[in-house]
Parts: C-alpha cells; sequence; structure tokens
C-alpha cells in the first residue's frame, strides 16, 4: 500500500481538526495554512470526508469543519476509506489450480492484506496525536503541531 497525497493530505486536515480548543469549527483557510495545504484541494477533501460522516461544516462568519466524532472513534481506515484511497496490495487475482506456488503467494498475500486493513482500522486520530506529542516531547521539540 502507498499513502497518495490525497491520504496524506486528509490524515493532516484530520489531525489539525483533531486539534481545535473545544472543538470549534476552523476555517479551510486557517488549516491549509497550518498544515501547508492548497486550500482549494483541501477544501474537495474535506467535502468528501463530510460525506463519509467524518466532518461536519458549519455555517456563518465563525463557521467552517469540526470533526463529527471524538478522535478515538475515527480510524486511519475510516478517513483513507473516505477520500478513495485503496488498500487492495494486488489486483484480483487468482492463480488456477495448476500452479501451487501461486497459491501460496497469493495467500500470503491476502493475509497480509487483512492484517494492514485491522491495523488501519485500530489506528484512531487520538492515537496519532498521543504518537506525535510523545515524538516531538523526547526529541525536545515545542507543542506546535504540525503533520
Amino acid at each position: 500500500m502507498k499513502l497518495t497525497t490525497r491520504g496524506h493530505y486528509s490524515v493532516k486536515a484530520m489531525l489539525d481538526l483533531s486539534l481545535q480548543p473545544g472543538g470549534e469549527p476552523t476555517s479551510v483557510r486557517a488549516i491549509a495554512k497550518r498544515q501547508d495545504l492548497p486550500p482549494p484541494y483541501l477544501e474537495k477533501l474535506l467535502i468528501e470526508l463530510r460525506r463519509a460522516g467524518l466532518v461536519k461544516s458549519i455555517r456563518g462568519a465563525q463557521g467552517g469543519y469540526q470533526l463529527a466524532r471524538s478522535p478515538s472513534q475515527i480510524s486511519l481506515g475510516h478517513i483513507l476509506e473516505a477520500v478513495g484511497e485503496t488498500i487492495e496490495p494486488l489486483p484480483r487475482y487468482a492463480p488456477d489450480g495448476e500452479q501451487a506456488a501461486d497459491w501460496v503467494t497469493y495467500s500470503l498475500w491476502n493475509r497480509l492484506h487483512q492484517k494492514l486493513k485491522e491495523a488501519l482500522y485500530s489506528i484512531s486520530l487520538e492515537d496519532l496525536y498521543y504518537d506525535t506529542r510523545s515524538r516531538q516531547a523526547a526529541q525536545g521539540e515545542s507543542t506546535s503541531f504540525v503533520v
């Protein structure tokens, strides 16, 4: 699996939203500036994340986007799925009955795919937040948070 720009930007935006005090909404422009992302592209990703029920959009002068669920209830798998990322390791392929070695390889990749999928759905935004904070503290970095 390779995380594309689409997936990377989506995770960055979601982590940024998870850091908003009191879960307050924040604008696309503010997220884009903090995370160094292109605002028009970010807006498209946030729309996809909204359609998936991961973020809410709030209209008005103090509006923007906010998480629709707690960071502990949103996994990497949910985010990647919402923006169309695939975690399929191989194209849909099934070897024929004569190719025993291919069946071993096929079986191995299917098992690895299942473990990867389980891992992506078990890692929450909350986990990522604490992992990043721990790394920053260990390296003596300031508490600013840019993914």
